[in-house]
């Protein structure tokens, strides 16, 4: 898990061990999260680095080697954060929300066009590029978006367009902002 970690209700007991980069949602790099059974320790099939082998991080108490001491105070301040929003399923319930507010503007709007089938979309990370018949307005777009006050809707290195990213810390009025650059985007062309 990374991006979605804390997103949304995720039975742990289904897994023998989860192994979670904490950045986005939970903390700032730096900080890894494994949950792992007591039952599944020492049971990789080849001998294994003392560093990679679970554990010794747990014989340890997770202090084998010189934790990252402020990702890990920022992990705690922002799983405080958000258990006062209401835990794992409030936050769940706003990342539905929120990509159903800006999926609805993809779909709807004729410049746009996402980059993954509806039952594959990520609720985190929301891919979608230009139409092919407004590709050529992909930079003015990037632009545009830019002046109204969007930062980082440039897409991934490896695919281009754009991408909302719609972790636990977005707001739904910044979704809406989106939606409405977007629109009036579409509405000058």
């Amino acid at each position: 898990m990374s991006s979605d970690i804390f997103s949304r209700p995720v039975d742990v007991a289904k897994y023998d061990a989860i192994y979670a980069g904490a950045q986005k949602n939970m903390a700032m790099a730096g900080v890894t999260v494994v949950i792992v059974k007591d039952d599944a320790l020492g049971k990789a099939p080849r001998e294994i680095p003392t560093m990679l082998d679970y554990r010794t991080h747990v014989d340890k108490g997770s202090m084998f080697n010189t934790p990252p001491v402020v990702p890990i105070y920022c992990a705690l301040e922002n799983l405080r954060w958000l258990k006062k929003q209401g835990g794992v399923e409030a936050m769940d319930k706003l990342a539905k929300q929120r990509a159903e507010i800006v999926y609805g503007e993809i779909d709807r709007n004729k410049m746009f066009v996402g980059t993954a089938k509806e039952e594959d979309r990520s609720l985190m990370n929301i891919c979608f590029v230009m139409a092919p018949e407004y590709k050529e307005l992909e930079k003015d777009f990037l632009d545009f978006a830019t002046s109204k006050g969007m930062v980082g809707v440039k897409g991934h290195r490896s695919v281009g367009g754009f991408r909302a990213s719609c972790y636990n810390a977005q707001t739904i009025e910044g979704c809406q902002a989106l939606v409405a650059c977007m629109k009036e985007f579409e509405s000058g062309h």
